[in-house]
């Protein structure tokens, strides 16, 4: 979002209401937040209910993050024209409403629209909470609202799985959904009683033909990689025309931005090399962290026989080395060279993900919280360091544009990043599979062992009993080549910090930290 034109957009509020205020941009930040963990342990629930392929409820994430990217780049405008409060006390009301609707969907297609619907409302949340908290605070104060603002993003991610998985085993999947109705209201209230109303002001006009461009673009880009698995890919008409389109779309983006006098993202960006090493890597960040978390659902309850509450609580742990690290890594940052903390972290990920792909069919639960926890403190060490040094050269002028960018790129390497594993998943499920098939034969003496100590319709069920061992070991054999593949991604990055140049903790990255 554009950050900079935020600010000191709201006029100065009563003391009585700083409290409503701050429970209320504290609450819309923590329910966008837990929006983006709380379904994931509720996937293969919904995939039954719904009817739907693995690939295709992996559209009930992807669908939230890629509107959430696209929604988030017009907030700056939008807050400004239309004044701070009414858009802000929309987005709530539109999330909350949104949220019901996916509760009571009765198909794949109606979540999945009322998650497009969810994440466009949602994207507003977090930086309007951010901008608010920033006028509502004296400068002396501003930096422990920001702290106790940081501590509300990382909550949600953190009791997202164990909340989704509690929801989902006592109830039902539709109410990790109807848990926003609640929050939705009350902050929705303390909002409209404590907020003070801004005047529009002026702004200057947003490229709304770039924005268009750039938003096809991701869109045709996603519609091709979660339908190309089920479709085919390229043999498909329908997946060459998004292809197609896609293409085209970005082309007229970078055409348009080359030659329009106020483009939507400025081409001067660009040479910062700080900016580009830190885009690149966010991107690669984006990929491997919400991969994880739609991956190993499936794995912990269908393939390991966990309940959707366990598989909510040994999946936690990763959100809490996020935080530890995150705090470790904001206190050193003024005595270390950015660069340190991020290599650590990028080692750290590797490490785990690696670990991850060495996973059996029966591995445990105590191996799987270690390597979370390993996960998320590399994470955590990565992500405050790596927006310090991403913003620290950016000429002030650019700052919004920077963020919206980092923020846009994170997002869409999420979504593309979920896309990728499902399919990967899916063609390594079968390839595996046919590997593991040539061994079962009338010439394999331990089958034949193993057939013939049962007799008639016993017999039958030894085979089939076979099959279903070879679909769960191809299944675990598949996930675990994404877990591979991710961890070789995080080391082809590292060389991207010789890129880039040193910078150290500073107002300008403080608020990229932020959005």
């Amino acid at each position: 979002m554009r950050g900079d034109a935020l600010k000191a957009s709201t006029p100065a509020v009563a003391l009585g209401a700083t409290g409503l205020i701050t429970f209320g941009t504290l609450s819309a930040t923590m329910m966008q937040a837990l929006d983006t963990t709380i379904a994931n342990v509720a996937l293969p629930h919904m995939q039954g209910s719904l009817s739907a392929s693995q690939e295709q409820v992996a559209w009930v994430l992807t669908s939230y993050i890629v509107a959430s990217a696209i929604a988030t780049t017009p907030t700056g405008y939008l807050a400004n024209r239309y004044g701070v409060k009414r858009i802000f006390l929309i987005a709530v009301a539109g999330f909350t409403i949104a949220s019901m609707l996916c509760g009571i969907a009765s198909s794949l297609t109606e979540i999945v629209f009322f998650r497009l619907l969810q994440g466009i409302f949602g994207a507003a949340l977090v930086p309007l909470s951010q901008t608010t908290l920033l006028d509502t605070y004296p400068p002396e104060k501003q930096g422990s609202a920001m702290a106790a603002w940081g501590v509300g993003v990382m909550i949600g991610p953190i009791i997202g799985p164990a909340l989704g998985g509690w929801l989902t085993e006592y109830y039902s999947w539709r109410w990790v959904f109807y848990i926003n109705l609640p929050i939705g209201i009350a902050t929705f209230f303390a909002l409209k009683a404590a907020l003070p109303d801004s005047e529009p002001r002026r702004s200057a006009p947003m490229d709304f033909t770039g924005f268009l461009f750039l938003s096809v673009a991701i869109a045709s880009l996603q519609l091709m990689l979660d339908r190309g698995q089920s479709l085919d890919w390229f043999q498909s008409t329908e997946i060459m025309v998004e292809c197609g389109l896609a293409i085209a779309a970005m082309y007229l983006f970078v055409v348009h931005t080359m030659t329009t006098d106020k483009p939507f993202i400025s081409p001067s960006l660009f040479k910062d090399r700080n900016l580009v090493g830190g885009l690149i890597i966010i991107a690669m960040l984006g990929v491997v962290l919400f991969s994880t978390f739609a991956l190993l659902p499936p794995f912990l309850q269908r393939l390991q026989g966990y309940p959707v509450i366990t598989a909510g609580l040994v999946m936690a742990p990763r959100g809490i080395g996020t935080m530890i690290a995150m705090q470790i890594s904001g206190h050193i940052l003024s005595r270390v060279d950015a660069r340190l903390p991020i290599l650590v972290g990028m080692l750290l990920l590797a490490y785990a993900l690696h670990w991850m792909s060495n996973f059996t069919a029966d591995v445990g639960a105590q191996e799987i919280v270690l390597s979370g926890m390993v996960q998320g403190l590399g994470l955590g060490f990565i992500f405050v360091p790596l927006s310090a040094v991403t913003f620290s050269t950016l000429a002030p002028e650019f700052r919004g544009d920077g963020t919206s960018l980092y923020s846009l790129l994170r997002n869409v390497g999420s979504s593309v990043g979920i896309a990728l594993a499902f399919a990967y998943q899916d063609y390594g499920t079968k390839m595996a599979h046919s590997v593991l098939a040539e061994n079962v034969n009338a010439f394999n003496p331990a089958l034949i062992e193993y057939v013939n100590s049962s007799n008639g319709l016993n017999g039958v069920n030894a085979l089939l009993g076979v099959e279903s061992e070879l679909q769960r070991q191809s299944a675990v054999i598949g996930m675990l080549g994404d877990f591979h593949y991710m961890a070789l991604g995080v080391l082809c990055a590292i060389p991207m910090l010789l890129f880039l140049r040193p910078g150290r903790l500073g107002q300008s990255s403080h608020d990229a930290v932020m959005d």
